[in-house]
């Protein structure tokens, strides 16, 4: 402990020998309400060691809120990145199958309905499946949340810093 004065605390330079003895007559204690826990531990502590309190107790608030939003980026970039391969395996798929598959069924159709229209028609195909692997890829994405436990725990801070409830 330091050598501050304490704030409320008897002093025993003074003669305090309990409630009421040796008191000065000034006292501003309420005469019929019992101090609460949070009041009696202002009066027996330095205002240096509050002050140092409050401090650490912001201090590890500050730090466990970057370890929460860092595990909620991380989970968020997992799912952001399963997005993104989807999408890039859409992009793949698309490629190659509108390479080979489409020169293969081109080329087959060709004798049926002509080679115009038979490349028509393998394109139509291969559309719709780059559309579906765009649209579960765009899902995916959809699905990323952000942060939304920090930016609630975070707006819960200055709440925090008021007066707890058995001092109002």
């Amino acid at each position: 402990m330091t050598d501050e004065p304490r704030i409320g605390a008897h002093d025993a330079r003074l003669g305090s020998a309990g409630p009421g003895v040796g008191a000065p007559a000034t006292s501003v204690d309420p005469p019929s309400s019992s101090p609460t826990p949070s009041e009696v531990h202002a009066e027996t502590t330095s205002l240096g060691d509050l002050f140092a309190e409050v401090s650490r107790d912001v201090s590890l608030l500050m730090r466990q809120e970057v370890e929460l939003a860092k595990a909620e980026i991380s989970r968020s970039a997992k799912r952001a990145g399963k997005g993104a391969g989807m999408y890039g395996g859409a992009g793949v798929a698309g490629l190659f199958a509108a390479l080979f598959l489409s020169i293969a069924l081109w080329w087959g159709l060709g004798y049926l309905i002509g080679n115009a229209w038979s490349a028509i028609v393998v394109a139509a195909i291969w559309a719709v499946v780059a559309v579906v692997l765009a649209v579960v890829g765009k899902k995916e994405f959809d699905s990323v949340e952000g942060i939304p436990e920090t930016v609630e725990s975070v707006k819960r801070i200055p709440e925090t810093l008021k007066r707890n409830e058995e001092n109002r």
